[in-house]
């Protein structure tokens, strides 16, 4: 998915975003382009990353395992 975002205006280290449907969005300053000023427009690609969360899942999943089975060994 594409979105298109406009910088309406900076307060003091975030930029306030909006959406075509006049949504708000606040972003960190620092993690725009140098050059972005208000009324620039941003263009964001969301996906979702399902091999990620899988490994997350599996690593959390782990974690527990261990705390559970340290539990059990006392």
């Amino acid at each position: 998915m594409r979105l298109n975002l406009t910088i309406d205006r900076f307060e003091n280290d975030k930029a306030v975003l909006k959406t075509d449907d006049n949504a708000t969005i606040i972003w960190p300053k620092n993690k725009l382009p140098q050059d972005a000023h208000e009324g620039s427009i941003l263009s964001f690609i969301i996906n979702s990353d399902i091999k990620t969360e899988e490994e997350k899942k599996q690593i959390a999943k782990e974690v527990l395992n261990e705390l559970l089975n340290a539990e059990d060994a006392k």
